[in-house]
């Protein structure tokens, strides 16, 4: 008994531990990363040298990813919508499956199934919220999706207990630690892939601004950062990332500024992009028309006597939320390469270059998508913060699920409301 107990410990002692041996990847080391670049870039490029190859790669990829999501964009918000939760799949593939690698030799029960499953618990949750909250006409007319909107918090609880009592009756003697280990990895994967997948789709029903810009400050940022380190850098920047260099942060930095202005003035311009995006049930489409608030409306704005000398004028005609695009490009510069960083040490922790090669040149989905998942959770709470007010919409929608009697009720308060506030006449004039 002794001789198993200590086997046991030895066992969950290297499946806990930080030290670089070979039972961290389940017996046998890493497998190197081969070259992934397709061969018509490398019969082209194969008389660059390695360094100004691996540059033309990263930016023919980087071009044909950019023309891709304008492409989606142009398609609209259900696309925009599908693509978010194929990219939050993909996401999660690539984070589940370099845990199933490392420990693929301890043949763990149930691991890859029930991942999955408590990935389509967390996704009914959420999106089970967001049709609720953004469809609610839609739901109320249809009699079984009523049933699921009611019970919906009690399903998904449901759900998560079934996952949660089929891994206790999973665990297996001698895996004990392991097993709980990668239940927490599924979980911390959910948390940063799902939870922030879902902030995203509810910074497009904001505004696609506000679902565009964000994105596209970080794209910005990860261009101009790698093209001032590749021409100028010279000084490390963190020990994670050895080829970031300060050059590349710094100058990253006033670029995604400068973008982020240029880019919201002419945004701010047309209504598909300022209107939120709102489910219109006599078409059952998306629409995304309305008067623009005074966030997209140009405004006159002092320039501080210090400057004017300098730029030689008084005052400038901007929109109010290129203000907020400086603390939007200000956050995709300075924190959203932390998302990045973090990236980094995880790869590190088990020794892989890149999440995947899903994109040549470029890593996994995840690897270009580290940072858009912080900048997510960002916009979301800034706009919950300085931008958003109540709906109106939202409270009609519950005002009309409430009793005939609760209904009457909230009118004659609100109505002996407005008459004190001398906005609606008595009933007595009337």
């Amino acid at each position: 008994n002794l001789q198993e107990s200590e086997s046991e410990n030895k066992l969950d002692g290297e499946t806990a531990s930080d030290s670089e041996s070979k039972s961290e990847f389940g017996g046998s080391p890493p497998v190197p990363t081969s070259d992934d670049t397709p061969e018509v870039l490398n019969r082209a490029l194969s008389n660059l040298s390695s360094r100004w190859k691996n540059w033309w790669v990263r930016g023919i990829l980087t071009l044909a990813m950019i023309t891709f999501f304008f492409i989606i964009i142009y398609l609209g918000p259900m696309v925009l919508m599908t693509i978010v939760m194929c990219v939050q799949i993909k996401c999660f593939h690539e984070i589940i499956t370099i845990g199933y690698n490392v420990y693929h030799s301890y043949d763990l029960p149930w691991f890859r199934t029930l991942s999955w499953y408590f990935l389509l618990c967390v996704n009914y949750f959420f999106y089970g919220e967001t049709v609720t909250d953004y469809f609610f006409t839609l739901v109320q007319r249809e009699e079984p999706l009523r049933i699921l909107s009611k019970y919906h918090r009690f399903i998904s609880f449901a759900l998560y207990l079934t996952g949660f009592c089929m891994f206790v009756l999973s665990l297996v003697k001698k895996h004990y630690r392991l097993q709980f280990y990668m239940f927490g990895w599924t979980h911390v994967t959910l948390l940063i892939v799902v939870t922030q997948s879902h902030l995203i789709i509810h910074n497009l029903f904001e505004g696609m601004i506000w679902f565009i810009v964000p994105i596209s400050c970080v794209i910005c940022n990860d261009i101009m950062a790698y093209m001032f380190g590749f021409f100028f850098g010279r000084t490390p920047l963190i020990k994670l990332s050895p080829k970031k260099t300060w050059e590349g942060f710094i100058g990253g930095f006033f670029a995604t500024v400068l973008f982020g202005l240029l880019l919201s003035y002419v945004m701010s311009g047309y209504r598909c992009f300022t209107c939120p995006v709102e489910f219109n049930n006599d078409t059952n489409s998306f629409t995304v028309d309305c008067e623009p608030s005074e966030l997209f409306q140009l405004q006159e704005y002092n320039i501080p006597v210090v400057l004017q000398s300098v730029v030689g004028w008084k005052t400038v005609r901007m929109y109010p939320f290129q203000i907020h695009s400086i603390a939007l490009s200000t956050f995709a510069s300075l924190i959203g390469p932390f998302g990045g960083f973090f990236a980094s040490g995880f790869k590190r922790a088990f020794k892989i270059k890149d999440f995947a090669n899903t994109i040549p040149g470029h890593g996994g989905i995840m690897d270009r998508f580290d940072c858009q998942y912080l900048m997510a959770t960002f916009v979301n709470v800034y706009i919950a913060s300085f931008i958003r007010g109540p709906n109106p919409s939202k409270l009609i929608q519950q005002f009309l699920t409430l009793r005939p009697d609760q209904q009457l009720h909230i009118f004659n308060t609100l109505k002996t409301h407005l008459v004190d506030k001398g906005m609606l006449g008595s009933s007595e004039d009337a």
